[in-house]
């Protein structure tokens, strides 16, 4: 048992000296005025592995959710893409996505938008509520892509 604990440890540094080690590239995509500055890029694509940050479904001239709901759902994943667009990704190569939601009876109407993205199997995936999201928004999502082998 201590021997199994002392190499799952090894392996485990091992992988974060990796990690740290591999070259980075951080993914900034078009931004409304008053995100320009945030402390945060919209993705960072560590070798093959992109994680993508929560994007929000907002109009690009208000800075504001839609008043659609299904309007929202499809312009944060509209970003959700842009993000693994220009990492030099496809929305093929995202294994795993949040949804975090503020009304849970929204659960339809955001996956009718959502399997317009992805040709095939999904990703998987969690589908979280929550009381309150920044901006007045419905639904942050955020995820991982892992770029295919060619």
């Amino acid at each position: 048992m201590r021997l199994r604990n002392v190499v799952v440890g090894v392996m485990l540094l091992f992988f974060c000296v990796a990690a740290g080690a591999a070259d980075r590239k951080y993914i900034v995509t078009p931004r409304p005025a008053d995100f320009k500055g945030l402390p945060f890029s919209d993705g960072v694509l560590v070798g093959n592995t992109l994680y993508i940050a929560g994007h929000i479904g907002l109009d690009a001239k208000t800075g504001t959710p839609p008043a659609s709901a299904e309007d929202e759902a499809r312009l944060a994943m509209d970003a959700i893409k842009q993000t693994v667009d220009a990492a030099g990704l496809t929305m093929d190569d995202v294994v795993s996505v949040q949804i975090f939601c503020t009304d849970l009876k929204l659960y339809d109407t955001f996956n009718s938008v959502y399997k317009t993205y992805f040709h095939g199997d999904y990703p998987a995936r969690a589908f979280v509520g929550t009381d309150k999201l920044l901006r007045g928004g419905r639904y942050e999502v955020m995820g991982i892509a892992v770029k295919r082998a060619q």
